[in-house]
């Protein structure tokens, strides 16, 4: 069966603008007047230590949390006054540790991706069934289809979360820790994955602990610390010895290795 065309080959990229943000949570401000771009059509991260807001950035743009103050727009249109449909068919999240839902098939699962584009009570139609297998196979997450999820390791329901995803057709995807429970193997897949989607005409934004996966893979990097963004622009010119070192406390230094630089570190 040839593949679908997708939704993302049809509609442009979206750009996002983040404004002034604050966000708490319960008494604590978790993200501090912050003001980024997320250029259209990249693979951006967002990186820095725990406990430096980078997934309550991305629960926030899925709409799991409101800000306090400040506005983030997507393409020039405030994302708060899109309703949570209108925002489902714009923009995705794969958390880190998505729960499994209970004595769910995993094409059933991947199906659910589909529910922001059907009409309210309706079946699924042949169009979204070959849109959830081809979200399955670009994660090659095919061969799970009628398993259960719930027996999946960790490693697999993330691949099947990543498919769910790509089955609402976003054309802005986020990503939370996507390398969580993989492999090496499956680790480099997704951010090859991620690479493609950009290609095709999507916009990821991923929260990456991995400084070198950062400097490889991305086109973009928004630097958090301690809820304010320290820095932004292309990895290569942001993620120095120098600021890593600041941000992280620790002791970093840049090197080159088979014509790519890496990041190493040692404690202080």
């Amino acid at each position: 069966m040839p593949r679908p065309e997708s939704a993302e080959a049809h509609r442009a990229a979206a750009e996002v603008s983040i404004a002034e943000l604050r966000v708490s949570i319960g008494e604590a401000e978790i993200l501090r007047s912050i003001a980024a771009q997320v250029p259209a059509g990249t693979v951006s991260a967002v990186v820095g230590p725990n406990g430096s807001g980078k997934s309550t950035l991305l629960r926030m743009l899925v709409g799991a949390l409101e800000p306090d103050a400040g506005a983030v727009l997507l393409d020039g249109r405030e994302l708060r006054s899109l309703s949570r449909r209108a925002r489902a068919r714009e923009l995705a999240l794969v958390e880190q540790d998505s729960a499994a839902p209970v004595a769910l098939d995993v094409l059933d699962v991947v199906l659910l991706g589909r529910t922001p584009h059907r009409v309210t009570w309706g079946s699924d139609s042949a169009e979204d069934v070959a849109i959830a297998e081809d979200a399955l196979t670009r994660t090659g997450a095919e061969h799970l289809a009628t398993r259960d999820i719930a027996t999946l390791s960790g490693g697999e329901r993330q691949k099947v979360h990543l498919a769910r995803a790509l089955a609402q057709t976003p054309r802005l995807l986020l990503l939370d820790e996507p390398t969580n429970h993989l492999d090496v193997a499956a680790q480099l897949d997704v951010l090859h994955l991620a690479e493609q989607l950009a290609a095709s005409g999507m916009t990821v934004l991923a929260a990456l602990h991995d400084l070198n996966h950062a400097l490889r893979y991305c086109d973009h990097v928004v630097v958090l610390d301690r809820g304010h963004v320290v820095a932004t622009g292309p990895p290569g010119q942001v993620l120095t010895a120098e600021l890593v070192s600041r941000v992280y406390g620790v002791r970093a230094q840049r090197v080159e290795a088979g014509g790519r630089d890496l990041l190493l570190f040692d404690r202080e």
